[in-house]
Formats: C-alpha cells, structure tokens, sequence
C-alpha cells in the first residue's frame, strides 16, 4: 500500500497482481475503506490475469482529509434536493469521480474495468458516462441510478442508520457497525462475527473520520438522478444487485440496468448491503466473465 497524488487530492492506494495486466479500479462505497475489499477477492481477480487497484475515496481511510471544508448541514441538503435550491456543499460525486482519472493518470493507466459498490457505483457511473475512453468495462454494485422512486431505503433502515453510535469511542463505534451489519448485510453470505468485528476495528484504526462520512453522505443526498446520461455508456456493462438489499433495493439496480444500453443485470438471492468475504467469491464469479468478454 501507499500514497499517491491524484491531482489535488492524496489518496492511499493498493496494487495488487501485475502491473502488465489489464486493471481492474475498485470504487468504495460512502464511508468504505480499501480494505473492505477482501484482499483474498482481489487476489481472486489477480490470479485471473488482472491487475487489481483499491484505494481510499477522499474523507475515508488513509486518504486525505479535508477537514478545512467543514461539516455540511444534511438536512439542509435533503430540503434543497426536495426544491431544487441547494446549499453549497464540500463537494460532489462529479468530484470524486474526477478523483479516479486523476488516480489512473498518476499510475499511468489509460483504461480500466471500472468497478464500483453502493456510492462508488454512482462513482462509477459518472466516470463511464463522462470518460468513456477511459473505461473497458463498467460494473455498477448495488447502486441506483439515483431516481428516488426506485431507490428509497426501508424508513427503519433508515432510522438505524441515523441513530448515533453510543460515543465516539471504539468499542462503541464497532459495536455500532455490528448493528448496521445486522440490519443490510447479506442474510445468504453472513459474516462471521469474529472476522467482522476485527474488521470493523481494522477499519476504525486506519482512518475512522466521521465528519469526512457526512461530506461523502452529502454528496451522494446532492447527486441528481442520472436516468437522463445514462443512455450515453456506450461501455460493456454489469449491474449487480442484491434481492434481500433493505438500503439500496433491487428496483435501483434494476432501473440501471434499464437506462444502460445493453446492460446485463444480475440479481442476486441473500444479497444485502455489504461484502462479506463470502459475498465476494460469487462477485467474483460473476465479474471475471464480464471483464473476459471484454
């Protein structure tokens, strides 16, 4: 692992397998770190004849954090969604996924199979509808086209999501993630709790910033729907959704899919909201055809 100036940003990154390889970008979704990317599935990837790159987005991990452009007012932000007057925000997805040619610029890579989960697959989408030539492939993981019809989350999903951690320290903070695992994980590919535990704490070591979630989150609440670019991916496309995912549903995979040319879906039974090592044998299952026909 290491650091690497993407434009203006710093962002900590991970190569896996070699750099000769056509290469396969992970986007993380609001809040993730590289490292929610089991290793064991990009090596998966690796062994398949790619090279594999995870990074921190901005705000998260070991990547940089811009702390200097506060804290955004959210409730602010879902009025100005419901009139169409927002206020400024610290940034937006258009900006992270500027993030993520920068990246591919600084490692001296001209295309990608662009892979993106939840926030990273609206990352994703942007970059695929924007820089075409710089994508081989797109993957969109449970995410949405960002149309509010088709992507509400259940209200008490919502409301446990909400509800702040005990305190800021970190047995409360696990302990919080546990319970949000609990409630969008994937009932057909549960963690085991001792491994999920010591990777929450992993995650809470590297880089726990909270405030840096609430930019992320601030960003994903601003994002307009994307129904209307989506017809321009001209780009070979996989949308993978899960049928028990309680945050993002289905019906936001699917309306992807719908406004992708040519898109194949694929939903996925006991799939929730998370990539539990188990989860991430069978995406890889379903990735590494799509990128070979590619």
């Amino acid at each position: 692992m290491g650091q690497v100036k993407a434009g203006k940003i710093t962002l900590e990154i991970d190569r896996i397998g070699d750099p000769a390889n056509p290469a396969i970008i992970l986007i993380a979704g609001l809040g993730f770190q590289l490292i929610d990317w089991p290793r064991a599935f990009c090596e998966t990837l690796a062994e398949k004849g790619y090279q594999v790159v995870r990074f921190d987005n901005r705000d998260v991990g070991k990547s940089q954090k811009l702390e200097t452009l506060g804290v955004p007012d959210l409730a602010a932000v879902l009025e100005g969604k419901a009139t169409g007057n927002f206020p400024d925000i610290p940034y937006s997805l258009d900006d992270m996924a500027r993030d993520v040619i920068a990246l591919m610029n600084a490692l001296s890579l001209h295309k990608a199979h662009i892979v993106g989960m939840s926030m990273g697959g609206m990352i994703a989408q942007l970059l695929a509808v924007h820089s075409p030539e710089r994508c081989l492939s797109l993957t969109s993981i449970m995410s949405t086209s960002g149309e509010a019809s088709v992507s509400a989350p259940k209200p008490e999903v919502m409301a446990a999501l909400t509800k702040a951690p005990a305190s800021q320290e970190k047995q409360d903070i696990v302990d919080f993630g546990l319970r949000v695992n609990d409630t969008i994980g994937s009932p057909g590919f549960r963690w085991d709790r001792d491994a999920l535990r010591d990777h929450i704490e992993a995650c809470f070591d590297r880089g726990y910033c909270p405030t840096g979630y609430l930019r992320q989150m601030a960003a994903v609440f601003s994002a307009p729907s994307r129904r209307d670019i989506l017809g321009k991916i001209n780009v070979p496309t996989l949308v993978i959704h899960g049928l028990e995912d309680p945050l993002v549903p289905s019906s936001g995979g699917q309306d992807v899919a719908d406004y992708v040319p040519h898109a194949h879906l694929e939903l996925v039974a006991g799939m929730g909201h998370d990539l539990s090592p188990l989860l991430c044998v069978h995406l890889a299952r379903l990735m590494v055809p799509h990128f070979n026909g590619t």
